[in-house]
């Protein structure tokens, strides 16, 4: 599966030429930073602060809003057409309390999150490593990762999807995974605030991932608005327009004690607005 797949390649090549030929850089949140994980309403809170997109999670079966129902699908796509607002990406937050490594479960669920991709039309969801599910200086489930992620890999190149892999780890291990992988359906969700913090040069990992391995970024902070904190998203910027990576930007985190979300978001979006320099003006 080396490399790009014999038939499947141009799914992967033809969401690339959709995504440059949208308009750069648009900006969305996360349901759960918008105060509203796994709900439709999540499109309306959007809609207030002037966003382009959510990132909406996919959680286990039999849960109020499961995307698994043809029902709930349909309530998410109404709401997406009633307020302007795009689904930027699906989420498997879950795998942090229940974790891909080790629970029977969730490789199902994932084979059902790119059922639900397909039947969608989306194109990326998060895989989360945090909490109970992190990887980090345990090669024996990263390496059950790797068996399962193989596994599925080939349903996803089939529907044209990319599973993207959000974890503590630094490039040099994330890349061990995606070459044992050797799929273009597996990548890196590229977190820039859990990177930096963890202590890696966040600049030199976006270069050594390229365009190619990174489906999607969270533009995040903590306990600070975007560009008021410790780091340098003007660099960040640079090194994404230097990889060529024009694709969404999902806000997480970055609120302030005393401010409402909506208040502080519609400043984080109008801070990458005007640095990437997209058109959209925030309300």
């Amino acid at each position: 599966m080396l490399g790009l797949c014999g038939a499947v390649a141009w799914r992967f090549t033809g969401h690339r030429a959709f995504a440059e030929s949208a308009p750069a850089y648009p900006i969305g949140a996360c349901d759960w930073s918008l105060g509203a994980r796994q709900t439709p309403r999540a499109f309306e809170v959007a809609k207030e602060i002037g966003l382009d997109g959510v990132q909406v999670s996919f959680g286990s079966p039999g849960e109020e809003f499961d995307l698994r129902k043809p029902e709930v699908r349909q309530q998410y796509q109404e709401a997406s057409r009633r307020t302007g607002v795009k689904i930027a990406s699906l989420a498997m937050g879950i795998l942090n309390s229940i974790p891909f490594a080790s629970d029977p479960r969730t490789e199902e669920w994932v084979s059902d999150c790119i059922d639900v991709m397909a039947a969608m039309g989306q194109k990326i969801v998060l895989l989360a490593f945090f909490g109970k599910g992190d990887i980090r200086n345990q090669p024996d489930l990263q390496a059950e990762v790797i068996r399962r992620l193989k596994r599925l890999a080939p349903k996803a190149e089939k529907a044209g999807v990319i599973l993207g892999i959000e974890s503590m780890l630094n490039v040099d291990d994330h890349l061990k995974i995606l070459d044992a992988v050797g799929s273009p359906a597996v990548q890196v969700y590229y977190d820039v605030a859990n990177m930096h913090y963890a202590g890696y040069d966040i600049f030199a990992e976006l270069r050594r991932l390229g365009r190619e391995r990174i489906c999607q970024v969270h533009t995040k902070e903590y306990d600070h608005l975007l560009g008021q904190g410790p780091i340098d998203f003007p660099k960040i910027r640079d090194v994404l327009q230097e990889i060529g990576y024009t694709d969404w930007l999902i806000l997480e985190a970055a609120t302030v004690n005393g401010r409402s979300i909506v208040d502080c978001y519609r400043e984080n979006a109008r801070y990458l607005r005007s640095l990437f320099h997209t058109s959209r003006e925030s309300s």
